[in-house]
């Protein structure tokens, strides 16, 4: 018989360790950008959600929290927090993932 609750893993999860893997670091909104390229179409909120769940269980970690000056429709800060691959993410060399990042290295 199945646990109860959510499974801990997640396809969503799985695409952003793939997105890292190739990155090395990335904050939310570039990984977002990323991945709806790749992967079926999420939302940014989606994104943020997994990458907070990811961090409880070792999937990501906290790279370092930069403070970016700008012009931004909040204001003239931006905090950008850099995720890595943690010790309990698995990479699988996603196909798509791969053939995405060696276009864009041309």
């Amino acid at each position: 018989m199945a646990g109860r609750g959510r499974p801990v893993s997640s396809p969503i999860r799985q695409h952003i360790v793939e997105i890292l893997y190739f990155m090395g670091k990335a904050y939310g909104y570039d990984i977002y950008r990323h991945y709806i390229e790749i992967f079926p179409k999420i939302t940014l909120r989606s994104i943020y959600y997994h990458l907070k769940k990811g961090v409880e269980i070792g999937e990501f970690e906290v790279e370092k929290i930069k403070k970016e000056k700008g012009d931004y429709s909040w204001g003239e800060m931006a905090e950008k927090i850099y995720y890595k691959l943690g010790p309990s993410a698995s990479p699988k060399i996603n196909e798509e993932a791969k053939e995405y990042f060696k276009n864009k290295k041309k």
